[in-house]
């Protein structure tokens, strides 16, 4: 059986841990709670949230890949940005599902009963840059960054002070598939990003790595390696995820970090770079 852990980051958000280590998050206000991603499709997420809060839950999907949107099936509301459909059709298949879980150590917990069914996206919600959704007493603004998927966006929980990013930008940013935007794409818009949230937010929420808050210095050493892509300041560390070739931009230390001691990274496409 899958279980699902949680943990409060602030006095409205809480974190929740799916099955390989995919983070959510439930934003609650006085009105109504927003779960921002769904992992991967595994489990009971519904009941948990509702164990959770007594409000009405909206599902907002920060991209359609299978470790985050996948449990969204299970909700009755459910936004996500409709230039993602063609990477949720892709994901959403069961056998997808299953190699994709199939690298967590807490596989064999998962019994044949505990997948969601596979549903298309035709009753999801577009969402779109400039959306806010009101909880009461909170809200969550969008911001489009495409880049990692092609609707890729991050949400700013405007009282807290704090962005939600997903895979957008994050300490090993992917920007390697045949659905990813090019480098030059990537860094326009998470400048373009950068520019819009300033001065908007203190920390930022990741989907993966230790479950903690980060710096908003993250976007700016995000961009720094892009930068160092472009000019060749890189260590090109060889990389490969289901068959795709690809180069780490900076060398990693045994505990996944930089040895600089810098957050950002990138996993990169060097045949991409002017795109």
């Amino acid at each position: 059986m899958v279980k699902f852990y949680s943990e409060k980051c602030s006095e409205h958000a809480t974190r929740i841990y799916g099955l390989a280590g995919e983070q959510m998050y439930l934003v609650e206000g006085t009105q109504k709670a927003a779960l921002i991603d769904t992992g991967s499709g595994a489990g009971k997420l519904r009941q948990y949230v509702e164990s959770l809060t007594d409000r009405p839950v909206t599902v907002l999907l920060t991209h359609g890949h299978v470790d985050h949107a996948m449990g969204a099936p299970e909700f009755d509301t459910v936004y996500m940005s409709r230039k993602d459909d063609y990477i949720y059709l892709q994901h959403c298949e069961l056998e997808v599902r299953k190699r994709f879980l199939s690298q967590s150590p807490k596989f064999a917990e998962v019994a044949e009963e505990d997948y969601i069914p596979v549903a298309e996206p035709d009753g999801f919600l577009d969402m779109e840059e400039g959306d806010v959704f009101d909880l009461g007493g909170v809200s969550i603004e969008i911001y489009a960054c495409a880049g990692h998927t092609r609707g890729s966006v991050c949400m700013l929980i405007r009282e807290e002070r704090t962005l939600i990013t997903g895979d957008a930008c994050n300490a090993f940013t992917f920007l390697f598939d045949a659905y990813s935007t090019g480098l030059s794409t990537y860094e326009k818009n998470l400048t373009e990003l950068k520019a819009k949230t300033a001065g908007k937010f203190d920390r930022v929420y990741l989907s993966h790595g230790p479950g903690r808050d980060y710096p908003a210095v993250l976007l700016e050493e995000v961009l720094e390696v892009c930068e160092d892509i472009k000019s060749g300041n890189v260590d090109d560390v060889p990389f490969e995820s289901r068959g795709r070739k690809a180069h780490i931009a900076k060398a990693l230390t045994k505990e996944g970090g930089r040895p600089d001691g810098k957050l950002g990274n990138i996993v990169y496409d060097k045949a991409r770079i002017e795109e």
